[in-house]
């Protein structure tokens, strides 16, 4: 098990090898099976498309939210591949993370020409 900061820059480390591969432009369904593959390739343990239960005033809603990736039970990951990232993507993330009682998320838009520039960190 990795402590969250190193965990954080091994996924960080598997987005820019995929990016680095597929390049911008594609589907996010196409990097996050790319992400899986490279995920498994460095042993790091994974939930894709986890549902996250709503409960509101004591009561479980019918609809739950699904997160991309939970990365070793300790870091959201919510994928994109959009032309910029919005306030609304950053709350998404924010609010998936309070959901789901985790302290560390990360928001990767794949579709960049400089990865770097597309990724972020959030820390409640």
């Amino acid at each position: 098990m990795f402590k969250e900061k190193e965990l954080t820059q091994k996924i960080i480390g598997t987005a820019i090898e995929v990016h680095k591969q597929m390049g911008p432009g594609l589907l996010e369904s196409v990097y996050e099976e790319c992400l899986l593959r490279e995920l498994d390739l460095q042993e790091i343990s994974f939930l894709r498309q986890v549902s996250l239960p709503i409960e509101y005033k004591g009561i479980k809603l019918e609809s739950s939210l699904k997160l991309d990736l939970l990365i070793e039970n300790k870091v959201i990951v919510e994928l994109k591949a959009v032309d910029s990232i919005l306030p609304i993507h950053q709350a998404q993330i924010l609010s998936y993370m309070k959901l789901a009682k985790k302290r560390v998320g990360l928001l990767i838009n794949f579709n960049i020409t400089k990865l770097t520039d597309g990724i972020e960190r959030f820390v409640l």
